[in-house]
Formats: C-alpha cells, sequence, structure tokens
C-alpha cells in the first residue's frame, strides 16, 4: 500500500538509523547529559544564531505544548489561538488538563494576524471586569499551520511586536517547521524565526526522527525548574541520547533541510499529478500538506490502493483529504498515486 497519510508513518531516516547502530554499544549518562545531547544543543545554537538559547528535547509534540504552556503560564492564564490551532483540535484537551484555557480567537484562514491579536487585547482590557477572567499570557501559532499555511517575514513580525506590546509569550509550535522553512513561499530562514519570538520547538518526529522534538528558549531564560516541568509532563526521556542523536545526525550537513526539501519537491509533483486528472485542490498548500476535493467514489476507489486523510466533510457528495509527503517520499510513489488516478 503506498501511503500518503501522514509524515510520521515510516520508522527513521537511514541516516539516524544508522548512527544508532554506531553508538549503541557506547554508555552515557541518561535524562540528556550526554555528549550527543550536548553536541546538537550546539549545532542547534549555530543553526539558530543564538549562542545564549537554552534547548531542552521532549518526546513528542503534545507533551512539548503541554509542558511549555504549563512551564510559561501561571493557573489563571490561558493561550491564545486560532480556532483551527493543534492545541484547539487535536490534542484531546491536553492544554486544558494542565488548568491552562485556550483562548480561540477568529482568524484569517489557519493564521493568526497581528491586528486580530491586538484588537482581542483591546477588548479584553477594555472590559472591567477583566480580573475576573482568564489572563491572556501566551499566543500560540504554527508554522506552517495545519492547513499548510505560511506566515511571512512581516507577519512574524507584527505578531512579536503585539506581543510585547501587551506583555505576551510568543510560542511558535514547528511540529512541521523543517517542511515550512523549505516552502517557496517562505520568506525568511531558521535565525530570522528565532530573533522573533520567545520560545518555539524544531519538529523531529515528522521530519525524519523516529521520535522527539528541540525546544529552544529564545529570547528568553528557561522557566525556573523548566527541566522538573519537562519530566512532571511525562516528556523526559530516560535514554536522553537518544534524542541527542537524532538531532545531532539532524543538524549535521544540513540534513534536516535537506530532507525537508525534498519533501517539498515531492509536494509539488502532487499538486501536478493531481491537476493532470483533473483533482481540484481544496486549499492552496505550499508546504508538505496537499489538500484536494474528492468525490465519496473518488475516494473509495483510491483508498483500494493509496493510504490517504479524509480531513473533512464539504457536502453530502465531495470530502476534504489530505495527502502529505516527507523525506521519506519516493518517485515510486508519485507514480503509484498517478496510475490510481488514472483508473478513475
Amino acid at each position: 500500500m503506498i501511503s500518503f497519510e501522514s509524515d510520521y508513518d515510516n520508522g527513521v531516516q537511514p541516516e539516524i538509523l544508522k548512527r544508532f547502530v554506531e553508538t549503541n554499544s557506547e554508555k552515557t549518562s541518561g535524562y540528556g547529559f550526554d555528549a550527543f545531547c550536548t553536541s546538537a544543543k550546539e549545532k542547534i545554537k549555530k543553526a539558530c544564531g543564538l549562542e545564549q538559547a537554552e534547548i531542552f528535547f521532549l518526546i513528542g509534540g503534545t507533551q512539548t505544548n503541554a509542558t511549555v504552556i504549563d512551564g510559561l503560564c501561571a493557573g489563571y492564564e490561558g493561550v491564545i489561538a486560532a480556532q483551527t490551532a493543534h492545541i484547539s483540535v487535536h490534542e484531546s484537551g491536553a492544554v486544558e488538563a494542565s488548568g491552562h484555557k485556550v483562548l480561540n480567537i477568529p482568524s484569517n484562514g489557519s493564521k493568526l494576524q497581528a491586528e486580530e491579536i491586538d484588537h482581542y487585547m483591546k477588548n479584553f482590557l477594555a472590559d472591567e471586569t477583566y480580573e475576573h477572567m482568564v489572563q491572556p499570557r501566551m499566543v500560540y501559532i504554527t508554522m506552517p499551520t495545519e492547513l499548510g499555511d505560511i506566515y511571512t517575514r512581516q507577519e512574524l513580525a507584527d505578531i512579536y511586536e503585539v506581543c510585547r506590546k501587551h506583555h505576551l509569550y510568543l510560542y511558535i509550535d514547528g511540529a512541521r517547521l523543517g517542511y515550512g522553512l523549505m516552502s517557496q513561499k517562505c520568506d525568511f530562514d531558521l535565525p530570522y524565526l528565532a530573533s522573533h519570538c520567545d520560545v518555539f520547538y524544531i519538529g523531529g518526529t515528522k521530519v525524519g526522527a523516529m521520535f522527539g522534538e528541540a525546544v529552544v528558549f529564545t529570547n528568553m531564560r528557561a522557566p525556573r525548574y523548566f527541566f522538573t516541568h519537562v519530566k512532571r509532563h511525562g516528556a523526559l526521556l530516560a535514554k536522553g541520547r537518544m534524542l541527542g542523536i537524532q538531532f545531532d545526525t539532524l543538524f549535521t550537513n544540513n540534513l534536516y533541510f535537506n530532507i525537508s526539501k525534498h519533501a517539498i519537491n515531492c509536494a509539488e509533483e502532487l499538486k501536478e499529478v493531481f491537476a493532470r486528472h483533473g483533482i481540484k485542490m481544496g486549499v492552496d498548500s505550499p508546504t508538505n500538506q496537499q489538500f484536494v476535493i474528492l468525490t465519496k467514489s473518488q475516494k473509495e476507489h483510491l483508498m483500494k490502493h493509496i493510504a490517504f486523510e479524509i480531513w473533512e466533510p464539504i457536502d453530502d457528495k465531495h470530502l476534504l483529504c489530505r495527502f502529505v509527503t516527507s523525506w521519506a517520499t519516493t518517485k515510486e510513489d508519485i507514480e503509484g498515486l498517478d496510475k490510481a488516478l488514472a483508473q478513475l
């Protein structure tokens, strides 16, 4: 079965697997206090252009979001997010479970805009009873977004300026960060992103790693006892070197960016395949996530040969479906999709 279901349905990028085997017999201290993690952190700092950054390795995206938000927000504080944001929809209430309300505001598609955040905060502060409410403390955005949108450098700068104006942390979920940065529509690089937020994470799980994310505190110190917060949220790996090895490999010889670029190139080929067979795009995404409109009969036929995700129903006859490329997508995968579409 050919799969475009997700960007984490393969095991692990081969170079990482090779490093696992090469270092398997070595003995190291646990919980990230090892030479591999130290080396990985230095390489990430260099890639971000921030020698003072503080970096922590966590095991997964949901744990990362819950841990960072809980670490930076007091119990009476919440986080502003778009209605389509991952923490608003697909994280099983993990943020709310730690006592922090997700404050959804209307967004322009799947992106938040600076003026929307500013408008929300002005209205909030204009309410004489705001001290009785959950206090906004953070803005959460994803790069790229859940629907494959890309923030521009100006949009990112404007959002960060509004956050500083209202004393809000800006936190960027980078689960698919490599794919966003390598998109043809992205007009900034990793150092620019790192200098226009307070904390973000570099996704490994969806970008070649077997598991793991790297949290980067940029223009602020990590909260006191953040390591303890990580453990409290079940996000601390005892064999921390497994995370260090992965990120040390990903940030050697631009591997992280090269494999991300491969996925973007494959996604562009997917667009051409869909266009050739008259399949309409449901979302104009410049990233590795491609959203197309299929009839129910087309969906049933394709699912006999191709794995993909039904995103949401459009009407009684049509569905919005997601096809995702990754570092592991092959030419044969795309050719297989082309042949399956030809049989519709």
